[in-house]
């Protein structure tokens, strides 16, 4: 269980170093005349990765779960290789990446990277890390109310994205 909250430690980090590229690249957006939509949605996105995250350090040792190998070993593969596909989309999107939703009008769409084969990588990355995470640490509950609520969520976000990136889509297709 060590390598487990080793490795929840290390995405707490993760995501601290998330909201310093998301202020950075929203500030060059914002620079650049880009629009935010969905700041309603942004709130409780932020609290439910959150509880995500206390969940999988808080579950296992209120619930005297132990390391189970047969499910942990291949969680622990998927949740190491969901942050593997986020840095990729970061790194894809450039200072476009952010985790609100900022649109620069004028850009085209980006069709690189993972954004070849996947509209919305990066939210792959988010579903299979917020099962995988916490199963690795046999976090059961969290892993079933996180990927219930994310599944609701991402309905909200992903309209959002949508309509916000219509115009940019207009012109790319």
């Amino acid at each position: 269980m060590i390598f487990y909250y080793a490795l929840v430690i290390a995405t707490c980090f993760e995501r601290l170093a998330e909201l310093a590229v998301t202020n950075r690249n929203a500030a060059w957006s914002f620079a650049r005349g880009g629009v935010e939509t969905g700041r309603g949605h942004y709130p409780p996105m932020v609290v439910l990765h959150t509880g995500l995250l206390a969940g999988c350090l808080v579950e296992p040792p209120l619930a005297h779960r132990s390391f189970v190998p047969a499910l942990g070993v291949p969680m622990l593969v998927l949740a190491v290789a969901s942050q593997g596909l986020r840095w990729w989309c970061i790194r894809t999107l450039g200072p476009r990446w952010n985790t609100r939703v900022i649109v620069v009008p004028g850009l085209a769409l980006v069709d690189a990277g993972p954004y070849r084969w996947f509209r919305h990588p990066n939210y792959v990355a988010v579903v299979v890390e917020g099962f995988a995470l916490p199963l690795a640490g046999s976090a059961w509950i969290t892993a079933a109310v996180f990927t219930v609520l994310n599944a609701a969520l991402l309905t909200v976000r992903l309209r959002c994205e949508v309509r916000a990136l219509a115009p940019a889509r207009a012109v790319s297709g």
